[in-house]
């Protein structure tokens, strides 16, 4: 037989159950907020990663050229000491060429002078 005490704790035993459903519930609706967070944070770092990543290879496609024109500039300073080079010595060729010019002009001064 089914005394008020068996009565008394099924409906008790209903009404703790019913507040269990409420609690999991809440918990439910606070871990899908959780998750919906979670997602929103993986996705803003997933755009993060990938724009750091295209940011990185521009750097390095940036440095490549930075390299390149670095090698570029080394050997046009090279050119550039070598044209001065060459233009130091064509300036003693062309002062010498005048010593000499000028020696032979006061000579055949001399020489006409003498005649």
């Amino acid at each position: 037989m089914i005394t008020n005490e068996d009565v008394k704790r099924v409906v008790k035993g209903s009404a703790d159950l019913e507040e269990r459903i409420e609690q999991l519930e809440k918990q439910k609706e606070i871990l899908q907020s959780a998750c919906k967070k979670a997602g929103e944070t993986i996705k803003t770092l997933t755009e993060r990663a990938e724009k750091a990543e295209k940011d990185l290879v521009k750097a390095l496609a940036g440095d490549h050229r930075v390299a390149e024109s670095d090698k570029i500039i080394v050997k046009k300073m090279e050119e550039i000491e070598q044209l001065k080079a060459d233009l130091a010595r064509v300036k003693e060729d062309h002062q010498y060429d005048n010593l000499v010019h000028q020696k032979e002009l006061k000579d055949l001064r001399k020489k006409r002078m003498i005649k």
